[in-house]
């Protein structure tokens, strides 16, 4: 796919998304939300992609919705509103209007956001599907829908509160204010800062440390096994499948390698491929 508003680099394992609106602050459009789901579903689907890394172009990270269209930039009445929702309107890609925060979510490879710069609206909601977000410092992220009028988007009702707890969901939410790297760190909604310069090579190290001696095929499923039973009101909904799960993939040749490559102290080489070797318990859950 020829990508308009980011750049899509393969760098070995990992896919590098980068935001590419550097003039708009990498503002965000219907058109970049399109294109980020289409490069995770791609991800998702390429067994050669074990993470991917998401940054922005220039000195910000995305500076929230493009807001050029003035004070009805939000209107879905005009053209330039309807551009806004583009990738989130009832009929928006593959995931029944949920866009790139269901290609985000459903993704079978782990992902982290490198906060390069300002990160404040959309800007921010849309890491929070992801796994391991770290910023720069001097990063200026903030939820600031209560102060436009709005109400928080991208699913970030849900995934804020269970990255950082309810207080500070709430604080952070209804002041709408902006806030620095290190009340982000301090707060656990970023998990270190990095100089600037350094951030994406920071974000490729993390990335080698989640998959260089781990199971593609395990990995997937324990990304999808946290994010989903987290919130779970018991146990008894985890161990309804878990222990099969864990009998199937004892069988396989993956289980085989990882733990003869343990006694014979040596990385291990899995063979087992996401796009061929779920377990069939997965997907566990209902989409509805």
């Amino acid at each position: 796919m020829d990508y308009q508003h980011i750049l899509c680099e393969i760098d070995g394992p990992f896919m590098v998304l980068t935001l590419n609106r550097p003039d708009k602050l990498n503002a965000y459009t219907g058109t970049m939300g399109s294109e980020i789901e289409h490069a995770f579903r791609a991800a998702d689907a390429d067994d050669a992609v074990r993470a991917i890394i998401v940054t922005g172009a220039g000195r910000a990270f995305c500076a929230g919705v493009d807001v050029s269209g003035g004070a009805k930039s939000f209107d879905t009445s005009g053209a330039h509103g309807a551009g806004v929702f583009g990738n989130r309107g009832p009929q928006a890609g593959s995931g029944k209007g949920r866009g790139f925060v269901d290609a985000i979510f459903s993704c079978r490879k782990p992902s982290i956001a490198a906060i390069n710069g300002a990160a404040v609206g959309v800007g921010i909601t849309l890491t929070l599907p992801m796994d391991i977000r770290i910023a720069a410092r001097g990063a200026k992220i903030g939820f600031i829908f209560a102060r436009r009028g709005l109400v928080p988007e991208a699913g970030s009702a849900w995934f804020l509160p269970r990255l950082v707890g309810l207080p500070q969901a709430l604080r952070w939410s209804i002041s709408g204010r902006t806030f620095d790297a290190d009340e982000a760190l301090q707060g656990g909604l970023v998990s270190e800062i990095v100089e600037p310069i350094d951030i994406l090579a920071r974000a490729k190290e993390i990335a080698r440390e989640l998959t260089e001696n781990s199971s593609p095929v395990a990995v997937a499923l324990t990304r999808q096994m946290l994010w989903r039973c987290a919130g779970a009101p018991d146990p008894y909904g985890v161990l309804s499948f878990d222990a099969k799960m864990s009998i199937e993939r004892g069988a396989h040749a993956d289980v085989r390698e990882g733990v003869q490559a343990f006694f014979d102290k040596r990385a291990p080489d899995f063979p087992g491929k996401v796009s061929a070797d779920m377990p069939s318990q997965y997907p566990w859950w209902s989409d509805n």
